[in-house]
């Protein structure tokens, strides 16, 4: 049953705020018992939150996210953050860094690094873990961005269509002509916050680069769908199809509701220079929402057709998280009750059906009758999309979340 949108909005109302603080309370109460492992990196944990005994492998994504949410944590003033902050930031400079070679392994496990290849996703995150550890002066930040940079600078950054090439071997030979707006839409989250960390506008025309390619020119050409998977020269490959965690094949829509949340943020950044963005936003969101979410049951499918029509049924958690940030900047634009309704919706969703109670975190995966499965994920991933959905909507939208935290801190907000 849908009930009419009433105000205040719950963005605005005292009760709710508490509710999202106690939310990301309890995620980080999950998550910090069991996380640290004394051999290099943070564990992953299962459905109750205790170590995988037989998985050893970190993964940079894993690691650099969890350096970024337990900065926050640490900016909001949770005792121990700290700790947990220089354990990711060690694991990033001893055991991901190539010192031979420069740039970060995909990953490590206890024999040394794994997966040697040298992603630009992983590379997003690092710069992302580089500038969220500066906001709270980890005496390791400065030489992590100037480092980070430098790699994205000189091995990733295409100058002659203004975003990120993929992936390397560990030499820094090319593994493939593949280009993915996937790791750029991170790298785009990633620059904006090491423009806030750092005020160098060269992180920030960066951001703006790869929005004008992957957004204005792209999802603008495909009615505001959002192409995933791109060849050499940037012109979209329709038929390709990687791995369903991180290269599925079609749209996205998860994807075009991230990109609203980033567009706004990168509109505010620049000055609301860019006038195309906020109409970009606003038709990203609205074709992810009237395709992807399934009008019967409710939740968004993992992937479309480029038709449009369902392909993965399957919820997985992150879309919806991404929606919740979504509506927020939209909302916090526009106002009116279409997109209060849908902030509700899915928060809504989330606190039925992806909320555990009682074994903590959040499920990741429902199948399409909305049972929890073990699909892509083993255990509970890290908490870095349903952290931000509960903070983000408790702070000023002209920013990341970091920058809103240290505003109110300092009394901006």
């Amino acid at each position: 049953m849908t009930l009419p949108v009433t105000t205040p909005f719950w963005r605005d109302r005292s009760a709710h705020r508490r509710w999202l603080a106690d939310e990301a309370d309890s995620l980080l109460a999950f998550y910090e018992p069991e996380l640290i492992d004394a051999k290099g990196g943070f564990a992953n944990l299962d459905a109750r939150g205790r170590p995988l005994a037989n998985d050893r492998v970190r993964p940079l994504h894993e690691t650099t996210r969890m350096v970024h949410g337990f900065a926050i944590a640490h900016l909001l003033g949770r005792p121990g953050a700290a700790d947990i902050v220089d354990h990711g930031m060690k694991a990033i400079r001893e055991r991901h860094r190539d010192a031979k070679h420069g740039g970060y392994f995909w990953s490590f496990d206890d024999d040394g690094p794994r997966e040697r290849d040298k992603l630009a996703y992983g590379h997003a995150f690092v710069l992302l873990a580089a500038a969220s550890a500066k906001c709270v002066g980890h005496p390791d930040a400065d030489a992590l961005l100037a480092d980070i940079a430098e790699v994205i600078e000189t091995r990733f950054w295409d100058k002659a269509h203004g975003a990120s090439a993929e992936e390397f071997h560990e030499d820094w030979s090319a593994v493939s002509d593949y280009r993915g707006q996937n790791a750029n839409m991170h790298l785009t989250e990633a620059l904006m916050a090491a423009y806030e960390a750092t005020d160098d506008k060269s992180f920030l025309a960066k951001a703006e680069s790869i929005a004008d390619l992957v957004i204005r020119r792209s999802a603008g050409a495909c009615d505001w769908r959002v192409p995933e998977h791109y060849r050499a020269d940037w012109t979209v490959d329709r038929d390709y199809k990687g791995s369903d965690m991180f290269r599925p094949y079609g749209v996205t829509p998860g994807h075009a509701l991230e990109w609203t949340r980033l567009s706004l943020q990168l509109w505010a950044l620049g000055g609301r220079r860019l006038a195309w963005l906020p109409a970009a936003a606003r038709g990203l969101f609205a074709r992810a929402l009237a395709e992807g979410w399934d009008q019967t049951r409710g939740g968004l499918y993992y992937t479309l057709e480029w038709s449009g029509a369902p392909r993965v049924r399957d919820r997985l958690w992150w879309p919806v998280c991404e929606g919740i940030g979504a509506a927020t900047f939209l909302g916090a634009l526009d106002g009116g009750a279409d997109v209060e309704a849908w902030y509700r919706r899915l928060w809504s969703f989330a606190a039925r059906h992806f909320i555990d109670r009682r074994d903590g975190g959040w499920l990741p995966q429902l199948d399409d009758s909305l049972t929890p499965i073990a699909g892509y994920f083993v255990g509970k991933p890290d908490l870095y999309h349903a952290l931000q959905a509960c903070l983000i909507p408790l702070y000023p939208t002209d920013g990341s979340l970091t920058r809103g935290i240290i505003g109110e801190r300092e009394g901006r907000g």
